[in-house]
């Protein structure tokens, strides 16, 4: 008996201390996860770089304006005979020539295809911005479950321990009307057991929190083992009517958002290759300097500047089938793209009906559940009492604190399942 007492201090200092360190709320893990989370990191630079990306240059709107310079210095033996039969010979004759210019280069007309790409890159812009909220919210739904996991085992191992509790007194009811030459020792060994086997629960049990402890603490990217605690209680909040919810899925799901995004994507590549039939206009203009020196030629002196200005214009005739095959590919991405977006319609619309029935069912399984525990409670107190007074058998409190358990293990689990349900419905409708 003093063994099982002390296995019980035990346990109960060990809950006692986890008790008492900092207690983490679910708002403080997504806050933390908001802010450290490798994936939401990831997500967030790569909406930066589509940002940075969104530039008129990039599209080829605006003119590429450089300056050039060169240098040219040698030394020659010329040896030359001119057409007028004077010969001109000399050795180490030296040569310089220097070039230096501005030039600019800008596409005048290219079919519209600047624009649209310019157009595209916007799109692509808020494309990022909509995958980042994705991941947000993702990561916020999984920092929310894995939290909400957390309470769920602290309470499986709160039923233990009440468990234990009324275990020990029942071996210690039964020590004594053994004792008494009142029961039989089987009676007393089947209690011994069952509180064995309810302590190596909870050391099980223990183990399982501290696992889920490492989980939630990777998801918001600290040390794994960074103690902490949970809230003792799982909050079940109202959420809006059914067809609200339906409503705000299709303006604010994130995934619908996106596949919409990159069927506009689609679209305008399709404008970009319609737009190669067109003839390309480019204007080039500039400043040069020349200055050149030649020791050993009849021109020993020459110097030019000024201004020039030009354009070209390519008019495109054959390609190789490329333009039309490249057309022809664009329209089929755009169906291919039209199809995505109904099916990811279709898609969230079924989880959303799963998660409304899901929500629903667990709701009323709770309700009933909460009774339930109330009741096989008082069966328990009861039965103990009346094993106080030997009014009952070992067999029938065996049975009570069975399920004790059993109604403790379902109820945890509905109000886990309910929470899981609504933390899905809030992340469909953009709502976490």
């Amino acid at each position: 008996m003093k063994k099982f007492c002390i296995t019980f201090i035990v346990l109960f200092s060990c809950f006692t201390f986890m008790q008492a360190q900092k207690v983490l709320t679910a708002e403080e893990a997504v806050g933390i996860a908001l802010k450290n989370n490798y994936d939401i990191l990831l997500a967030r630079t790569s909406a930066e770089i589509d940002k940075v990306n969104n530039t008129a240059g990039n599209a080829g709107i605006l003119p590429e304006i450089g300056i050039n310079g060169s240098d040219y210095f040698s030394l020659n033996n010329v040896d030359q005979k001119l057409s007028s039969g004077n010969k001109i010979t000399a050795s180490n004759a030296h040569a310089n020539t220097v070039n230096a210019g501005v030039a600019l280069g800008w596409t005048l007309f290219d079919g519209g295809k600047m624009f649209v790409t310019k157009r595209k890159l916007t799109e692509i812009q808020t494309l990022g911005e909509i995958r980042f909220r994705d991941k947000v919210l993702q990561t916020t739904y999984d920092v929310i479950v894995s939290y909400y996991n957390v309470v769920k085992q602290n309470q499986q191992l709160l039923s233990y321990n009440e468990v234990i509790r009324y275990n020990l007194e029942r071996v210690r009811i039964l020590q004594a009307s053994f004792n008494a030459g009142l029961s039989p020792k089987t009676d007393l060994l089947q209690a011994q057991i069952d509180l064995n086997v309810y302590q190596e629960n909870a050391i099980d049990q223990q183990t399982v929190i501290i696992a889920a402890k490492r989980v939630l603490n990777q998801l918001i990217s600290r040390d794994i083992d960074t103690p902490f605690e949970v809230e003792d209680s799982i909050v079940i909040r109202d959420l809006p009517d059914n067809k609200d919810l339906e409503k705000k899925l299709l303006k604010n799901n994130t995934g619908i958002q996106a596949v919409q995004k990159e069927l506009e994507v689609t679209k305008l590549s399709l404008k970009e290759y319609s737009a190669l039939r067109f003839p390309t206009v480019n204007l080039s203009a500039g400043y040069n300097f020349l200055q050149s020196n030649n020791s050993a030629s009849t021109v020993t002196s020459n110097r030019a500047y000024g201004p020039q200005l030009g354009g070209t214009i390519f008019i495109p005739l054959f390609e190789g089938g490329n333009i039309r095959r490249q057309i022809n590919v664009g329209k089929l991405q755009v169906k291919a793209a039209g199809y995505s977006l109904e099916g990811i319609r279709l898609d969230v619309t079924a989880q959303l009906q799963n998660a409304l029935t899901g929500y629903a069912n667990q709701q009323r399984l709770l309700k009933i559940e909460k009774e339930n525990t109330a009741l096989v409670k008082e069966n328990l107190e009861i039965c103990m009492d009346r094993l106080r007074l030997g009014q009952t058998t070992a067999l029938e409190v065996r049975q009570a604190e069975e399920s004790f358990v059993a109604s403790h293990t379902r109820l945890i689990n509905f109000e886990f399942n309910t929470k899981v349900a609504e933390t899905k419905l809030k992340q469909l409708v953009s709502a976490l």
